[in-house]
């Protein structure tokens, strides 16, 4: 479907880019124009797996402006993150396209964005592959307009491997997208930074055995990288309450829990720096947006994040990424230390970390592997329901973290025939059978268990800091030494030892805080108790 007669040349494609952005790009960057190439010529699906801030996302909207001037229908975007779909949205913009979104944000816009991709209006639509995974939403909205899709675009692709540091199982539907909605032939592009050799098997599984892989170098020749172990996490506020200040530009502090965040952001204000806490449950609808325009105009130090500001983030002169607490794998850290120095001759990514990693991570792959009674009993719960159950119906029986929960129903709406749907907001049961892959649940996690082995290997390792991290990545370049770590020049690039003075404060800010996934688990509700709830309700 996509490949064109009189093929748009690459000098032609860049007069368009050049009107578009108003003389801004003038040139692709190595390897860029073979991608868009690629794409255009069609047949089959393309993975293309190039280090962060390289330009993936040029490749298609490139790709999107050569098709449109040819009078191709549009582009349908997958895009995980909100963070990621503003900064997508204004890219493409910012090259003449017409760009719209439907996600859960501007539900009040779904019925004029329809309207007008129906129209022809609209050049690229981004979509969370959440949406996508809706059978409900796709009817009412795209089921006409995904006939005349012409380029389908995958970002953070990785996400779609089913042992990837970033599972989401909505990607999972993808291929039955493909194979269902979308019209044959149309043109597949799927873009990642994080995609060792796995990752990739994984990806051409879902969208076919025959997707061409292009693959980059993925050292970052601008972050100097460091690791420091501070064990307890007052020793770990000083650290950051001393250097903060010292570090170039503005940057992000990585945090694994809301909880953290917000109590580390709080004693980093206490302490005279202009810091935010950024997370996915602040209150107001424009709140993390007005955060994200705030730390871009270099109006904040640093946000205080979980990973909710993760994929895609765009600031092209963000100084430093700083980690509180070790991430839940290699892959993790190189996704999320790559948001530093993409337009900056030198950036820092420093890598703290204590004595709760081991308990939080723990706490982690629990969360995104739940036991199999477990699932069977939010699978009877809502079995029992006539009409569907809402999140918080669920959360009212069950006393788990929320995020287990909504994994379990997740989890059993993937797959062919799934035992339960979700529509309009509720989780409503199939007449399908469980089949639970007791054994494939218990590989990945096992793969988890690998992978934070690894971050901690990573940890301690003596070799060259960059070489370790594009070696977990599978990249053939990967034993070169960076010759700016502090491993490579064999010394720190930061003073690893806190203010003595500074510590004493700390220590007594974190003595009243309490540590969100330590929290006590009661034992779920016997079964006679999910009935009863199911047919009495909440009074």
């Amino acid at each position: 479907m996509c490949g064109l007669d009189g093929a748009m040349t690459e000098n032609q494609l860049l007069s368009l880019l050049q009107a578009g952005s108003g003389g801004r790009i003038s040139a692709f960057k190595p390897g860029q124009w073979e991608a868009i190439a690629d794409v255009l010529a069609g047949g089959a699906p393309t993975l293309l797996v190039e280090r962060t801030g390289w330009g993936k996302s040029l490749v298609y909207f490139s790709a999107t402006l050569a098709l449109r001037r040819q009078g191709a229908g549009p582009t349908l975007l997958v895009s995980p993150l909100l963070s990621l779909m503003r900064d997508q949205m204004r890219a493409a913009e910012g090259l003449g396209l017409r760009a719209a979104t439907i996600n859960s944000e501007n539900e009040d816009q779904w019925s004029a964005v329809a309207a007008a991709l129906a129209a022809d209006r609209i050049d690229i639509l981004l979509v969370s592959p959440e949406k996508l995974a809706s059978e409900g939403f796709l009817g009412r909205y795209l089921a006409s307009a995904l006939k005349r899709i012409e380029l389908f675009v995958v970002d953070e692709a990785h996400c779609i491997s089913d042992w990837g540091h970033d599972f989401r199982p909505d990607y999972q539907r993808i291929r039955r997208l493909l194979a269902d909605r979308l019209p044959a032939g149309v043109a597949v592009l799927a873009t990642t930074a994080t995609a060792n050799d796995r990752v990739v098997a994984d990806v051409q599984a879902q969208l076919g055995e025959a997707t061409r892989v292009i693959r980059g170098p993925l050292a970052r020749d601008t972050l100097c990288l460091q690791t420091i172990r501070l064990p307890s996490r007052a020793h770990r506020y000083a650290w950051l309450a001393e250097h903060l200040a010292e570090l170039p530009g503005s940057g992000i502090v990585y945090a694994l829990t809301r909880r953290d965040a917000e109590a580390l952001a709080d004693w980093l204000k206490g302490q005279g720096l202009a810091v935010e806490a950024y997370h996915a449950k602040l209150e107001g609808k424009d709140t993390r947006r007005q955060l994200e325009q705030a730390l871009r105009d270099n109006r904040l130090k640093a946000l205080v994040a979980t990973t909710a500001l993760g994929m895609g983030f765009d600031k092209p002169d963000l100084g430093f990424v700083v980690h509180f607490q070790a991430p839940q794998s290699v892959v993790h850290y190189y996704q999320q230390v790559g948001r530093a120095g993409r337009a900056l001759d030198r950036a820092y990514g420093i890598l703290l970390s204590g004595d709760e990693d081991d308990g939080i991570n723990a706490h982690f792959i629990e969360d995104a592997f739940p036991e199999e009674r477990h699932i069977r009993e939010v699978l009877d719960f809502v079995e029992d329901s006539e009409i569907g159950l809402n999140l918080e119906d669920v959360l009212d029986v069950f006393d788990w973290p929320e995020g287990r929960i909504e994994r379990i129903l997740k989890l059993l709406t993937v797959g062919d025939a799934p035992p339960v749907v979700a529509e309009a907001g509720l989780w409503r049961p199939t007449l399908s059978p469980y089949c639970p892959d007791t054994a494939g649940m218990a590989r990945l996690a096992g793969l988890r268990q690998g992978e934070w082995g690894r971050m901690r290997d990573y940890l301690t390792t003596r070799r060259c800091l960059m070489s370790f991290l594009t070696g977990e990545l599978d990249d053939p370049a990967a034993e070169q030494p960076c010759g700016r770590c502090a491993n490579c020049l064999g010394r720190p690039l930061l003073n690893p030892r806190p203010d003595r003075r500074l510590v004493r404060a700390a220590a007594a800010v974190v003595a009243g805080q309490k540590l969100g996934w330590q929290r006590a688990k009661r034992p779920a509700p016997p079964l006679w108790w999910v009935a009863l709830k199911a047919v009495f309700g909440k009074g």
